[in-house]
């Protein structure tokens, strides 16, 4: 588990990295809808390296959830976000991506109804 810890650090130094990036340097070459854009994946990438440390660092999930749940989350993030920074920053053609985006977004429900099953589970079992 150290390591999804270490690549979760990562992501977080990484997306306060894009964010003042952001904030600074796209404020003045970027659209007000492709700012809002980039802030939007800049801020669900971070509230999502949040909920990768919770996990992580709970004794209430197992190793193999754990595990799992990491992978599910790195191409939620890598779908969701890295598709809107692609569009934004590196200058490729939304009708290219179109489903990339969406897709990281159903990713990222998924984590959250797994994580949900993953309670109402603990639940059951502390009570027996």
């Amino acid at each position: 588990m150290n390591k999804h810890i270490a690549i979760t650090a990562f992501l977080g130094a990484l997306t306060i990295m894009l964010g003042a990036f952001g904030a600074h340097a796209l404020k003045e070459i970027l659209s007000v809808e492709a700012l809002n854009s980039f802030e939007t994946a800049v801020r669900y990438q971070m509230y999502h390296v949040l909920l990768l440390l919770l996990v992580n660092l709970s004794p209430l999930f197992n190793s193999k959830f754990k595990n799992n749940f990491s992978y599910l989350i790195y191409a939620a993030i890598l779908c969701f976000s890295g598709s809107i920074y692609a569009i934004t920053i590196g200058g490729v053609n939304p009708k290219m991506v179109w489903f990339i985006t969406p897709l990281g977004g159903l990713l990222l429900i998924v984590a959250w109804c797994l994580l949900a099953l993953n309670f109402i589970n603990i639940k059951s079992i502390l009570k027996k």
